[in-house]
C-alpha cells in the first residue's frame, strides 16, 4: 500500500478512484503523563508522554484508514492528512482521511 500526502505518484497512473477512506481513533490522557507534564510545564521541555500518545493515535488511526482502503480495493491512499480535535476534558481524536485509489 502507497501511502502519500502528495496528489500523484510520478511515474503511476490512476485506473480507478475508490473514494475517501478514514480511519480515527480516541485517546484519554494518562495520570502518570499530566502529572510528569505539570512538572515539565513549570521547568520547561517536550512533554515526551503526550508526543508519545500521539504518535501511538496517529499510527493507529492509519492503520485504521489503510484496512479501509484494502476493503475497497486501493493500492494506494492520496492526498493524505490528519486532523485532531478535543473530544473532551482529556481526551483527543486524532483522524486520518485520504483518497483511495488504484494505481498502475
Amino acid at each position: 500500500m502507497i501511502l502519500t500526502n502528495i496528489e500523484t505518484i510520478p511515474g503511476k497512473e490512476i485506473v480507478r478512484h475508490l473514494g475517501l477512506v478514514q480511519g480515527s481513533t480516541v485517546r484519554a490522557k494518562h495520570v502518570g503523563r499530566d502529572i510528569m507534564a505539570g512538572l515539565k510545564n513549570v521547568f520547561g521541555g517536550e512533554l515526551k508522554g503526550y508526543t508519545e500518545l500521539l504518535q501511538e493515535s496517529r499510527k493507529e488511526a492509519t492503520e485504521r484508514m489503510v484496512r479501509q482502503a484494502e476493503a475497497v480495493g486501493a493500492n494506494a491512499v492520496l492526498n493524505i492528512r490528519y486532523s485532531t480535535s478535543s473530544v473532551t476534558q482529556g481526551a483527543a481524536e486524532i483522524f486520518a482521511y485520504g483518497t483511495a485509489v488504484e494505481l498502475r
